[in-house]
């Protein structure tokens, strides 16, 4: 099962680099600015949480945005070892008009199945992740 799995996520990867509106933009990027959007600035570790992406992998993706001018970084002002993220107007803006071709990446990643099947995958996919997930 892990294999398709696998193979799942793969194709999916491969529809989002071939049909995003910024090809320098990857997919965890992506998640990482909706994140941003949905949460409001936020931490390494409450990206982490967020977007379920391992904390080493988290800062580089946060220092490509960071010289993308995607996001910025600064110091909490509670606790000055912390660094936190916030979308910068230029990533809402690619965020805006990346969000339709999402739509689209999604709709090409699902387009084997009925209505019915993506509700009962969705469905299957939440409950697999966990009650304590943010999906």
């Amino acid at each position: 099962m892990g294999h398709l799995l696998r193979k799942t996520y793969q194709r999916h990867v491969a529809i989002f680099q071939q049909h995003a509106s910024d090809p320098n933009l990857t997919a965890v990027q992506f998640v990482t600015l909706c994140a941003l959007r949905d949460h409001g600035p936020s931490s390494q570790s409450e990206l982490v949480r967020a977007t379920a992406v391992d904390q080493g992998t988290i800062r580089g993706i946060m220092d490509r945005l960071k010289a993308r001018a995607l996001i910025s970084l600064s110091p909490d002002p509670q606790d000055r070892r912390k660094v936190i993220a916030a979308l910068t107007a230029q990533g809402a803006a690619a965020l805006n008009e990346m969000v339709p071709c999402a739509q689209h990446i999604t709709e090409l990643t699902l387009q084997n199945l009925n209505a019915g099947e993506r509700v009962a995958l969705l469905f299957l996919l939440r409950k697999m992740i966990g009650p304590d997930s943010e999906a």
